[in-house]
Formats: structure tokens, sequence, C-alpha cells
């Protein structure tokens, strides 16, 4: 059901990939919503993807770029204020890549160059996008921007590795600017912590499988899917959520404020009885 939430706005998709992607379900229901929509992708994700499709569905221009890339946001952004025949409404961060994660090594033996890419496509590219966006006084007044982020920032997961310490930084990133661009320009800017998802980046995440079984038996209404997490990002681009900005609202069915819950002690007393 649609509720003409975002009728007559306009925004930027960045990290749509094929269906399992956050970003994918996002684009969907803000084009139910009624926003016209841009999406972009690196190109090898484009060639890779099916973000084409996507484009189809909703009505859509893709515009390839590297969010790591200076010039290509640039470009992104005055081609995606062509197409809109004006300002941009808002802008959806989706975007995470671990090196050092793809290549199976552990926190206490990471690979430096691999970690300021993490660190670069992560969560720089959130703070180039943003910076790149204020340069062309390219967001509207009280337009919104979310990044996705994960329980990870504050707490540490076995295997995520670095990919914490680049969620962490895109949080503080979002409230830093989110400062900047609200008292200049009303513009809000939040991250929103997901339930771990099974997307194509998380699948490359050792144990991803135990990892949602045990989020789910802990989290109090379960873990959160993607098209949940794509309802509730709508809200947040919508104007119903006007003075809500520089937070991590985490998304997550309960978990962040969990510490054992009943179905999980069920299954630790079970494991430990079998153990024995």
């Amino acid at each position: 059901m649609a509720y003409h939430l975002l009728k007559g706005k306009k925004g930027i998709i960045f990290g749509a990939l094929n269906e399992q992607s956050i970003a994918w379900h996002i684009a969907v229901k803000a084009h139910e919503e009624g926003a016209k929509l841009v999406l972009t992708n690196t190109p090898v994700a484009i060639r890779m993807g099916t973000i084409q499709h996507l484009g189809g569905i909703c009505g859509a221009e893709v515009i390839p770029s590297d969010a790591t890339s200076h010039e290509d946001l640039e470009n992104l952004m005055k081609r995606s204020m062509e197409i809109f025949e004006g300002k941009i409404d808002f802008m959806l961060h989706s975007i995470g890549m671990s090196p050092n994660v793809r290549k199976g090594l552990p926190y206490d033996a990471l690979n430096y160059d691999f970690f300021l890419k993490t660190l670069d496509i992560s969560a720089l590219s959130f703070h180039k996008m943003l910076l790149t966006a204020r340069k062309l006084d390219a967001i509207s007044e009280w337009g919104s921007v979310v990044a996705l982020s994960y329980v990870a920032a504050q707490r540490t997961l076995d295997r995520y590795n670095d990919m914490g310490d680049a969620k962490a930084l895109l949080e503080s990133i979002a409230r830093s600017f989110g400062y900047i661009y609200g008292k200049d320009k009303k513009i809000r800017i939040n991250t929103v912590s997901q339930s771990p998802t099974m997307t194509t980046a998380g699948a490359g995440v050792k144990g991803i499988d135990t990892l949602i079984d045990f989020t789910e038996r802990m989290s109090p209404l379960g873990n959160a899917s993607a098209e949940d997490c794509a309802n509730y990002v709508i809200t947040l681009f919508s104007d119903l959520t006007r003075k809500v900005t520089m937070q991590n609202l985490y998304h997550d069915g309960g978990f962040s404020s969990m510490g054992m819950s009943e179905r999980a002690m069920s299954q630790y007393d079970k494991s430990f009885k079998d153990y024995s």
C-alpha cells in the first residue's frame, strides 16, 4: 500500500546491485511512494548486477559513478539535477566493501592498503558524497540523506573485521556533516543500523548464517528484512521526520537493546548439554 510520502520528491540511490540489495528495495519503495529517481553504482557493479532492470521498474536513469571519485560524484549530481530539472531531495548511501574480509585476513593481521580501501569505499565515500553535494548546492532545504550502517560500529562482532571501523567512521561523518548541513540548509543526515541481511555483500562475511540465526533469536521482533528497512528509510526521506538528524537509528527488531533472550538462552542450554 502506497501513502504517497515522496510525491514530487527526487532522489539518488547509491549502491543497488541486484534484488538482494537493501538499496534495491528502497528504490522500489521510493518509486511506489511517488519519487523520481536516479540510480548509481560503479561501472563494474552495473555490469555484474541487474541495476538496469531496476531502472526499468522505477523509470529511473542509471548513471555509472565511483563514489570514491570527486569527479564522478560531481558529474553524477550535475547530471541528476539536469534530469530532475532542479535540486535533489534525498540520497541513500548503501556502499560497503572490505578487501580484508574478502581475502579472509583477520583483524590482527590486516593488510593496511586494503584497510585504507575499506575506509575509502565504505565511509569516506559518504563524506565525499556530502562534500560534493554541498559544493554544488545540490540538495534542497529540508532534504534528507541516509546511510546504511550496522551495530558492529558499536560492538565487536567476530569476523566483521575492519568493516566495524568503517561503520563507526560512517556514523561519525553523519553527525559531523549533519551539524554543518543542518544549521546552514536544514538538511538532515542520519544512519540506519540494520539487522544483518543476506545481501551480496553480507554473504561475503564468514558465518553470516550463524549471525542471522543468533540475532533472530535475540531480537524480540525478529530480524528486520530488506523490505522492512525500505519502509523505514522512506519515512526518513519524507517530510514526517523533518526534525530527525545526526542520529544512528537502530532498525533491528530490538537486538541492540538486548542482553540475552529466552530463545537464545534455550539454544545455548541445548548446545551446552549436547557438548557436555
